[in-house]
C-alpha cells in the first residue's frame, strides 16, 4: 500500500515537471521525444550519469521521471525480479522521460532499451573499484541493505568483507554469487551498438570528451535540441548538471582506490575468481597488474 501510495505521488510530481516543461518549451510536443535512459552495474557510477541526462532538459523539453530504478534484483529480498515486471516497470516512462536502472541483457530487455524511441546508455566501473564500493556501502550507507547484518556482524573486518563482496556468499547461490558472475549478464550490453557503453573513470578523466560521446549518442539515436547551439556549448550544459556530492551514495569520486584496499592476497583471489573480466572490460591487458 505504501509503495503504491509512493509510486502515484512520484508520478503525479512528473506530471507537474512536464506542464512546466510544456510551457517552457510551447512549440515542441512531448509525445515525439525519446525516452533516455541510463542503465548501469551496480556501484558505478549511476548517479553521475543520471546528473548528465538531467542535463538534457536544458536543451529541450525532457523531464526527470522521477520514476524508482528499474532494477533486476529486489531491494529488499535480494531475489531476482520477473523479466516481465522488468517490462512492465519499463513501460510506465512516457516519452521525453528520463530514467535509470541496473538491468541485465535479456533478450527483452535488450528489445526494449534499443527500440526507436530510446536513448540507453550502459555505465561500468573497475570491477576492482565495484567491490570496495560494495563493501562501503553496505556497511556503512545501507543498513536496510539484505546484507546489510552479516556484513557488520558476522564479518569482523574490512578484508573479510572484500572477501565476501568478490566470492559472493555460496550458503545463497545465485542470490549472492562471485563479482565475475555478478557482471556476466551485463557483458552483452558491450556488444549492443544501440547503447553507448561508458567507463566511470573517463568522467574523472576525460569529461568534456566523454559528454561530447553522450549527446552525440542522443542526437545519432533521435533527440533534437531546442534551438541551435555550439557542441561545446551544449557540453558546457551537460557538464554543469554534475555534482557529485549531491549523490546519496557519493563517497570519494576517485578511480583506483582498490590499489589502497587489496592486499596481496586479496589481489590473488580476484584474479582467481574473475578470471579474464578485467581484460574483457577494457581495465587491463593481462593478468600481470
Amino acid at each position: 500500500m505504501k509503495a503504491s501510495l509512493e509510486l502515484s505521488l512520484r508520478r503525479l510530481r512528473r506530471e507537474g515537471r512536464r506542464l512546466i516543461q510544456m510551457a517552457r518549451y510551447r512549440d515542441w510536443a512531448m509525445h515525439s521525444l525519446p525516452i533516455l535512459f541510463c542503465n548501469s552495474f551496480p556501484k558505478s557510477g549511476t548517479h553521475l550519469l543520471t546528473q548528465v541526462l538531467s542535463g538534457f532538459t536544458k536543451l529541450a523539453p525532457v523531464v526527470e521521471s522521477g520514476l524508482p530504478a528499474v532494477v533486476t534484483y529486489d531491494s529488499t529480498s535480494g531475489e531476482q525480479r520477473s523479466e516481465a515486471d522488468i517490462i512492465h516497470d519499463l513501460n510506465r516512462f512516457k516519452a521525453g522521460d528520463i530514467g535509470y536502472g541496473h538491468l541485465h541483457a535479456t533478450a527483452a530487455i535488450a528489445a526494449w532499451l534499443c527500440r526507436d524511441g530510446v536513448i540507453s546508455y550502459f555505465i561500468l566501473r573497475d570491477p576492482r573499484d565495484v567491490v570496495v564500493s560494495h563493501v562501503h556501502y553496505i556497511t556503512e550507507m545501507a543498513p536496510e541493505h539484505i546484507h546489510h547484518q552479516y556484513y557488520t556482524q558476522k564479518l569482523q573486518t574490512f578484508e573479510e568483507r572484500l572477501q565476501a563482496s568478490i566470492l559472493g556468499r555460496q550458503e545463497m547461490g545465485s542470490l549472492f554469487p562471485s563479482i565475475r558472475e555478478r557482471f556476466m549478464p551485463y557483458l552483452p550490453w558491450l556488444e549492443r551498438k544501440e547503447v553507448l557503453t561508458l567507463h566511470y573513470e573517463d568522467f574523472l578523466q576525460n569529461r568534456n570528451s566523454i559528454l561530447r560521446r553522450v549527446l552525440e549518442h542522443a542526437l545519432e539515436r533521435g533527440f533534437k535540441l531546442s534551438k541551435p547551439m555550439l557542441t561545446d556549448q551544449a557540453v558546457e550544459i551537460l557538464s554543469s548538471s554534475i555534482d557529485p556530492k549531491r549523490s546519496p551514495t557519493f563517497r570519494q569520486g576517485k578511480a583506483g582506490g582498490w590499489k589502497e584496499a587489496f592486499t596481496p592476497s586479496i589481489k590473488q583471489l580476484f584474479k582467481e575468481t574473475t578470471g579474464d573480466l578485467l581484460i574483457q572490460l577494457g581495465y587491463e591487458k593481462d593478468d600481470q597488474w
